[in-house]
């Protein structure tokens, strides 16, 4: 039985969080092939302590996306500690998890995010107290370490181990690597070797089924996390279930059926924050949807120009049309 702490999983694949994306509709598009666990997106210690309505919004879990991990980020112990007991409480959330990767310089500037690696022992205070003070599930998410003078993440993972955490994801980048470069996959098979007591869970630069075999290969860790993969391929995440389930090697989409994705994605998104807002954001999301599709380049600058989903679905049924015709004389007309 595949299983963090006691809550059992269907298989060994994990989406990830992403802020600003890991919200309900892209968790809900997400669902539908069938992870293990999904991750929401960060969600303040404070703004929860102050009732934030928004905030608040963010911590709502539907039953049909379950299992499901809601993952806090701060830095002061006793408001993360009142946060994670809400979330314990108040919550139909499945595990808490704390973040100790983010880079972006808001977060570490305040002391949260992948700046907690850089006081263990601080952290460990941290973790433990929330262990210590909730019923369901802790793990935490960490990075490589600060920057290449400050790697640290196996001997930050085995201390971690020792608070009460029922997993550990790491991330093998440093904090100022950011997303550049490579993941030092080497080092989950460090913490993978260190580590027996609790599931590792192997994160950074999945993007294809290969990837996913390389990683199972080099690293023996337990789960398989993809984030930015998934980004426009959801199904990358099916493809990684089946052969994790069955050894089915399962085909890429055809354009046709990214296309019709993208469409239902915008009107989840629009379900969730409104036209104005929910366009917007699928102005990124559409992008990552036609990436390496004919006249991609083309048909991106029309859709970082779409104002309301009425152009939205035009941009993309015309680009349907033209795909299906494999005629693209029109594509300058598209508005």
């Amino acid at each position: 039985m595949i299983k963090i702490g006691d809550v059992v999983l269907d298989n060994h694949i994990i989406v990830g969080p992403m802020a600003g994306i890991s919200n309900y509709s892209f968790r809900s598009i997400i669902k539908q092939f069938n992870p293990a666990l999904i991750y929401s997106e960060m969600i303040s210690d404070k703004a929860i302590c102050y009732e934030n309505k928004k905030t608040i919004k963010m911590t709502e879990v539907d039953e049909n996306e379950k299992p499901i991990t809601l993952q806090l980020f701060g830095k002061d112990v006793d408001t993360l500690v009142k946060a994670a007991q809400f979330l314990d409480n108040n919550t139909n959330c499945d595990i808490i998890d704390l973040n100790m990767g983010c880079p972006v310089p808001k977060v570490c500037k305040s002391n949260g995010g992948s700046s907690l690696m850089l006081d263990v022992e601080y952290s460990s205070q941290i973790v433990k107290a929330i262990c210590d003070n909730v019923k369901k599930p802790v793990t935490v998410k960490i990075r490589a370490g600060w920057d290449s003078n400050h790697i640290n993440g196996v001997d930050f993972a085995c201390q971690m181990a020792k608070t009460g955490i029922k997993a550990l994801a790491i991330h093998p980048r440093t904090r100022a690597q950011y997303y550049s470069g490579h993941s030092d996959w080497n080092m989950i098979k460090q913490i993978k070797e260190k580590i027996t007591s609790i599931p590792i869970i192997g994160n950074g630069d999945i993007f294809s089924l290969q990837d996913y075999l390389n990683m199972k290969q080099l690293t023996h860790c337990d789960f398989f996390m993809v984030s930015r993969g998934s980004l426009g391929n959801p199904w990358l995440i099916k493809q990684l279930v089946d052969y994790d389930k069955y050894s089915v090697i399962t085909e890429n989409p055809t354009m046709i059926e990214k296309l019709n994705q993208c469409i239902l994605h915008c009107q989840k998104l629009i379900e969730l924050k409104g036209e104005k807002t929910g366009i917007k954001e699928m102005r990124g999301h559409a992008c990552w949807y036609i990436n390496s599709m004919p006249h991609a380049n083309k048909v991106k600058a029309q859709i970082n120009h779409m104002e309301n989903y009425q152009q939205f679905v035009q941009i993309i049924e015309s680009y349907r049309t033209m795909i299906e015709n494999d005629d693209f004389s029109q594509l300058d007309d598209i508005n």
